[in-house]
């Protein structure tokens, strides 16, 4: 949304051509059942920093299954349908499209945003939904092991968000305190053509400091804006969302060591480092008298000038992009409905 079309090439070819398309999973012209059952099929699409479903899969236990024996036939036989498969190791689809039913979202976990943010495990529907995940894991693990497993990844999850949520308290803080160079008014404006914090998030961070009017959100920054925003965006867009993949794909590599919860340990001291040295600077140039100004290049620039906000504050003064797509589907974060997740 950010971005000029050049940048965002890898979102939009899975976002708009390729997204629910029969022709993706199937290829066209081949348009093969045998195809669309292996696990490659899905890699085009699931993979990368912020979905890292492939490779977790790709090197976790169910993983390492399938690419040594999907070769033979005996043990995997994508002639068969889903329904009827009996493979010695799970792929993508015959866990995530259980009996061939194509609605991936009726067998996921029971965490949204993609490990970004927690549910109460207790209510009907995710407790409904982790019944239905304990039922596929029961076609080769006892109901007692996926339990654990399950509650495995819970408190992976949890410890996450505690190291994220102090993450986000440092960056809140120099918000707070003036502290953030440069402050959001100080930027070209957002996607929205705004200037919120990138890390306000609808009225759990309302005020002054954080720009915009009540219940009003902010939008993760990928790009100019401080070091700090950017690492917490990292820090919970790309490690926790690892943590939570590797967790749930039996990738322990993804989990903890490659950039899940270590990752997460670096990004909590860079942010607490940049944050000391930011409040150290500040004290220093108030007790001699400097009056900082922002540079001009946080506001204006060749390459800036082709992103979304600054587009629409110069063809169209006063307004924000809700006001020019007032139902812009493409924005609608709501989940499927209830009956069919």
């Amino acid at each position: 949304i950010e971005r000029p079309p050049g940048d965002t090439a890898g979102c939009t070819f899975c976002h708009t051509s390729s997204e629910e398309r029969c022709s993706t999973c199937h290829q066209r012209h081949q348009f093969d059942p045998k195809v669309a059952r292996r696990a490659e099929q899905c890699k085009t699409c699931h993979w990368g920093k912020d979905h890292r479903d492939w490779e977790a899969y790709d090197i976790g236990l169910h993983g390492v299954v399938y690419q040594v024996n999907k070769w033979k036939p005996e043990q995997f036989d994508f002639s068969k349908k889903l329904s009827d498969a009996d493979y010695v190791g799970p792929t993508c689809q015959y866990c995530h499209m259980r009996g061939g039913h194509h609605n991936v979202q009726r067998f996921g976990t029971v965490y949204t945003s993609m490990g970004m943010s927690m549910a109460d495990r207790g209510a009907p529907i995710w407790n409904e939904k982790r019944d239905r995940w304990v039922s596929v894991c029961d076609d080769c693990h006892s109901p007692r092991f996926a339990r654990e497993q399950l509650q495995a990844l819970d408190e992976a999850v949890k410890d996450a968000g505690l190291k994220y949520r102090e993450t986000f308290k440092v960056a809140e803080d120099l918000l707070v305190d003036g502290v953030l160079d440069p402050m959001p008014k100080d930027l070209c404006p957002d996607w929205s053509g705004q200037h919120l914090w990138s890390l306000k998030i609808g009225a759990y961070h309302d005020g002054e400091a954080y720009g915009g009017k009540t219940g009003e959100s902010g939008e993760f920054r990928m790009s100019n804006c401080t070091d700090v925003e950017r690492l917490c965006f990292e820090s919970v867009g790309y490690f926790q969302t690892y943590i939570y993949k590797g967790m749930a794909h039996g990738s322990w590599n993804d989990a903890t060591y490659s950039d899940g919860s270590f990752g997460m340990d670096r990004w909590l001291v860079n942010v607490k480092q940049n944050a000391s040295r930011a409040r150290r600077l500040a004290t220093l140039e108030k007790k001699v008298g400097i009056t900082w100004q922002p540079e001009e290049f946080w506001k204006t620039g060749e390459w800036l000038d082709e992103l979304t906000g600054p587009y629409i504050v110069k063809n169209h003064p006063g307004k924000t992009i809700l006001d020019l797509c007032p139902d812009p589907g493409w924005l609608d974060t709501h989940h499927a409905p209830a009956e069919e997740v």
